[in-house]
């Protein structure tokens, strides 16, 4: 019994034709808000792409890219097949194509889903991607002089500006590394040897962050140094006092950017994927009733068209079988092979200088 079975006149079958073809052309510009969310998202993460670690976090906006491409494609050509499938004639064209047309629309409208989902399962990969960036270019924060790292004292100083935060994690992360670089320091003073002696590494460790942790909504000025004593600031409590530098880390800050701009695409996303397979749908249902006004053999008559066919079940059974006989088709051919009765057979090498002498005929 088929699935979702509707009957359509003529007239209906023109109109659902016509409404197709303009949701077609609709659907070429979802591939295009497709393709410029995907863009927009790969050029984000290029912009900060030094402070992450290389990994899988190009696969949605290349997913999204690629998917939008073709969308315009399929899409374009559904226009013009659902064009012509407002005539019966010219429908006879395209009859064999129409449902291999289906099929492949059916597995792009998936990807869009794929690519959906992938836009709210991807913050684990960026989490640790932020995390090992961040690390890393913090880490070389004081290598101004150093080429392939000189740029990076600039960016972590315009990303803490920008985003309103303080190291990886948070501003203790700068109490951990030598973010002053030795040809700032005095090596005659006796505190700057002294410092570099007492660690291990011989890091000039400090209890301080660069100025661009700096809070510039605080009423008091910026205390960037000695953070943690507070005999060195006039009616100051480091553990009571409201600091006045970004309390947030910046791999915090980045990761709920990202995971907004992501959310954003990937309900965008879901609603191109409702319309998409509401598109399906509808030539589907054109598909079949137009087949079947082949099979009448009357362009004027009513014609039934449906989903599927046969019910879901019977659907199902239907190609598990075909793939289960096409695996036992391939397993006859092989044996076949192996047991050929023609094959390894050893055959006489006869000549002109090597007949058997009973092939000779004796004269009587």
């Amino acid at each position: 019994m088929a699935v979702l079975k509707v009957k359509f006149t003529k007239t209906k079958r023109e109109k659902l034709a016509q409404i197709l073809w303009i949701l077609n052309w609709v659907s070429v510009a979802t591939g295009v808000i497709l393709f410029s969310l995907g863009l927009f998202l790969k050029i984000e993460i290029k912009k900060r792409s030094e402070v992450m670690a290389k990994g899988e976090i190009n696969s949605v906006p290349n997913m999204l890219i690629s998917v939008g491409v073709i969308a315009c494609i399929i899409n374009f050509l559904g226009g013009k097949i659902c064009y012509d499938c407002s005539d019966t004639n010219k429908f006879s064209r395209w009859r064999l194509v129409m449902l291999p047309y289906i099929v492949c629309t059916f597995c792009f409208t998936f990807c869009i889903l794929v690519g959906a989902i992938m836009c709210y399962t991807m913050r684990n990969e960026l989490e640790e991607s932020l995390y090992l960036g961040l690390r890393d270019a913090i880490k070389f924060y004081k290598d101004t002089d150093i080429p392939g790292r000189c740029f990076l004292k600039k960016t972590i100083d315009l990303l803490q500006i920008g985003f309103q935060c303080c190291g990886n994690n948070g501003f203790r992360d700068w109490f951990e590394i030598q973010w002053i670089s030795v040809r700032y320091l005095n090596m005659a003073s006796k505190e700057v040897l002294d410092r570099l002696k007492s660690n291990v590494d011989g890091k000039f460790l400090v209890d301080g962050v660069p100025f661009s942790c700096c809070n510039p909504n605080s009423p008091r000025p910026c205390i960037q140094y000695q953070l943690t004593n507070n005999t060195a600031h006039y009616n100051y409590d480091f553990l009571m006092e409201e600091l006045n530098i970004w309390m947030k880390g910046c791999r915090q800050a980045l990761l709920d950017y990202y995971i907004d701009i992501m959310r954003s695409i990937g309900f965008t996303v879901l609603i191109i994927w409702l319309f998409e397979i509401s598109v399906l749908i509808g030539v589907r249902y054109l598909q079949t009733a137009m087949k079947n006004v082949l099979l009448l053999g009357d362009p004027e008559c009513e014609s039934d068209g449906w989903l599927l066919e046969n019910s879901f079940v019977e659907t199902a059974k239907l190609n598990f079988s075909i793939i289960k006989n096409l695996g036992k088709a391939n397993q006859i051919s092989t044996v076949s092979e192996m047991n050929d009765p023609n094959m390894d057979v050893q055959t006489a090498n006869y000549g002109p200088d090597n007949v058997p002498s009973k092939s000779i005929p004796t004269a009587s």
